[in-house]
């Protein structure tokens, strides 16, 4: 008998992982190839499918029903990828129709977090939710706003930008051109930068003379009992919990989820960020919002949030 898949694809700045999952969430087969490898949309695709249908081979029997695609800036009504500054490929991207042109199969495209936000829902800890956010604390910012069970794509499918919005006026220059946005100060990036600005105020940068450490170099010191480390990670806490305070008051969810990056430290960044959201939510929806952990294992969760794109569409379309 058949088992029907999903071919799940998630396409980063430097690799793109492929996996074959079933409608319950089990990742039956996974490989990745090198995003830098293919220089145009139509050569990814070529070798995306090529991975499918390796993949396929190696799974007897599975037959895949529909293709989910996360991507930066990508556009869910459109289907394109649209200026990722992280891709080689520039301008608008036509590539849900790409991958179903060459496939012979329905596609479906978002932006990376959307499709992590649906992927909680589905396979994480917001099994049984109609709202919530998911955030998602990479290299930068990511977010997901899900409302009575849906994604919020706004009119032109790029609603919820959470890491773009500005928490400090003319604060942190940031990629998007604009400067304070938040990812600047929540991210592994901003963890970095805010350590860095710590030593530069204490005079202590001989303590490190191989150079500025990464986001797991900072969390290492703080569990090491570096101050300064240690109040990086609570500067980061204070402004995480202050934005995700406003963005409560925009759709009341029932939940907010942390993950990736930095939220793998833990009680070193949940403790801060939990004790400023309390202080700074309005009266009416103080300890009503639980802030928790993401429920969708690390390496598997885009691939994960992919295929949830793909299941929820496959659905809606059967």
């Amino acid at each position: 008998m058949n088992q029907r898949v999903a071919a799940a694809i998630d396409i980063g700045g430097t690799n793109t992982a492929i996996g074959l999952v079933t409608a319950e969430g089990r990742l039956l087969a996974k490989t990745s190839i090198l995003t830098t490898d293919h220089p145009t949309p139509e050569r990814l695709v070529e070798g995306v499918a090529a991975s499918i249908q390796g993949l396929l081979k190696q799974t007897p029997g599975t037959v895949p029903v529909h293709i989910g695609i996360g991507a930066p800036n990508g556009n869910y009504f459109k289907g394109t990828i649209e200026f990722a500054p992280n891709l080689l490929w520039k301008g608008i991207v036509p590539l849900a129709s790409l991958f179903q042109d060459r496939m012979n199969l329905p596609a479906v495209l978002t932006n990376d977090a959307n499709a992590a936000a649906l992927g909680e829902l589905y396979y994480g800890a917001a099994r049984g939710m109609k709202d919530y956010l998911f955030i998602t604390l990479g290299t930068g910012l990511g977010s997901g706003v899900v409302v009575n069970g849906q994604v919020v794509y706004g009119h032109d499918g790029f609603a919820g930008e959470l890491g773009h919005t500005i928490v400090i006026q003319h604060g942190r220059p940031c990629g998007c051109g604009r400067r304070g946005c938040l990812e600047q100060y929540c991210s592994s990036t901003g963890l970095v930068r805010t350590y860095a600005e710590i030593m530069r105020s204490t005079g202590a940068e001989k303590r490190h003379p191989d150079g500025e450490p990464d986001a797991r170099g900072i969390y290492e010191l703080a569990l090491a009992g570096d101050e300064d480390a240690f109040y990086a990670f609570n500067y980061t806490g204070e402004m995480l919990g202050f934005a995700l305070a406003n963005a409560v008051a925009i759709t009341s969810p029932e939940a907010i989820f942390l993950f990736g990056g930095i939220a793998a430290a833990g009680e070193l960044l949940f403790n801060p960020t939990q004790i400023s959201f309390e202080k700074n939510l309005l009266n009416i929806y103080k300890h009503k919002v639980k802030l928790l952990p993401s429920g969708l294992p690390e390496n598997d969760a885009a691939l994960l949030g992919a295929a949830s794109l793909a299941w929820n569409e496959w659905k809606t379309e059967s």
